[in-house]
């Protein structure tokens, strides 16, 4: 396997009980890249997301993540977490801890790094999205977009391999969406591996290296933006985008 091969998967499969959500899923992310998942809502991406952070069990199928099989029944799951870093619909921060707490704690207590050292590796982060004035305020007291903006930060603070970001801007404001996505492509300009699943279709093309329509649980295309956007092969995937494009 490519050592520059991050996340590798063969057939997936997930059932929720009499319901195929994940129906023989492959898909490959090499290091860097950033592949957006796009599809209507019941598609499967959320899901795909949360099995690869093994939020959920596989049916069938298995998962690499950096060479390593994940999806042995074996591995340790809070070891493997630790390697995936997830930003959610939901900001999820804690409420009880500032905001230099919240990104600090995953480097101190998982990574067990001196708290001096987490503290200056955050303080530089939150410099590089402007928030660093925000470091001891409370979760409650920042916009939406401030919020998604600080989750992003925890979640890239230990430099975890891969990057999952499940619809991060539906929770937002539409004037706040911008900041968010903004730091996204910084992230991709910094080298971060990403898998996305996004309803910004115009984001989705300017970003990503690819992108993969997902639609009754499989695979239905993917291609580079361009192709899925400009010249989309399937009948499906044109009626999907075609929604997009009549906004």
């Amino acid at each position: 396997m490519s050592a520059e091969l991050v996340l590798r998967l063969r057939n997936v499969h997930k059932v929720f009980g009499d319901t195929a959500v994940l129906s023989g899923i492959d898909l490959d992310v090499n290091h860097g890249d950033v592949v957006a998942l796009i599809g209507a809502s019941g598609s499967g991406k959320s899901t795909l997301l949360r099995c690869v952070n093994l939020l959920e069990q596989l049916d069938d199928g298995q998962m690499w993540l950096s060479g390593e099989d994940i999806s042995d029944p074996g591995i340790n799951q809070d070891q493997v977490r630790s390697r995936i870093g997830v930003v959610f619909q939901a900001f999820n921060l804690f409420p009880h801890l500032s905001v230099l707490n919240n990104i600090t704690l995953a480097s101190t207590t998982l990574w067990k790094k001196p708290i001096k050292e987490a503290q200056e590796h955050a303080m530089s982060l939150l410099e590089r999205v402007g928030l660093a004035e925000k470091a001891r305020d409370y979760p409650d007291r920042l916009s939406g977009g401030q919020q998604q903006r600080v989750a992003l930060v925890r979640a890239i603070a230990t430099n975890p391999d891969l990057l999952l970001l499940d619809e991060i801007t539906s929770a937002l404001d539409p004037e706040l969406v911008g900041e968010v996505l903004d730091l996204v492509r910084t992230l991709k300009e910094d080298g971060t591996t990403i898998v996305m699943a996004t309803h910004e279709m115009a984001f989705a093309r300017d970003i990503a290296d690819r992108v993969v329509f997902l639609d009754g649980g499989v695979i239905y295309e993917s291609g580079t933006a361009t192709e899925i956007f400009e010249n989309p092969q399937l009948p499906r995937t044109k009626e999907f985008l075609k929604r997009f494009r009549s906004r």
